[in-house]
């Protein structure tokens, strides 16, 4: 079977990420780095497309995954643009219960394709199962 997820417009990418984990934020006496706040928030966005898409959707076996990302423009690298989002898209269909870990064991593999698309920017994810 495959199950296709589509997630409008962009997420963060790595440079964001990384330097957002070297930004320090005080809340009080507590410490903590602006890294997790955009962790969290790329992963909302990916759990509701999710839950909008997917719904109760739970996959047993193992999976490869295709990603296809559509970026408005050619800025950012490719690099930038999937690493980041891999591990946000992989960690958010584990916290949904779409796939049970993100392991060797459940992911595969995943290949990723780049496009340009300047009036609908997304990430298509195409979950294939294996047998």
């Amino acid at each position: 079977m495959e199950y296709k997820l589509v997630i409008k417009g962009r997420l963060d990418g790595l440079n964001e990420y990384t330097k957002a984990n070297r930004t320090i934020i005080r809340k009080g006496k507590s410490i903590y780095y602006k890294g997790n706040d955009i962790k969290k928030d790329n992963e909302e966005i990916v759990k509701q497309a999710i839950e909008e898409q997917l719904r109760r959707l739970h996959i047993e076996k193992p999976v490869v995954l295709k990603f296809a990302w559509y970026e408005p423009n050619k800025m950012r690298d490719h690099d930038n643009v999937s690493s980041f989002g891999r591990k946000v898209i992989q960690d958010a269909l584990v916290k949904c219960k779409v796939l049970q870990d993100d392991g060797w064991r459940y992911v595969v593999g995943f290949t990723d394709d780049f496009y340009c698309d300047r009036e609908n920017p997304r990430i298509e994810v195409l979950i294939v199962e294996q047998e």
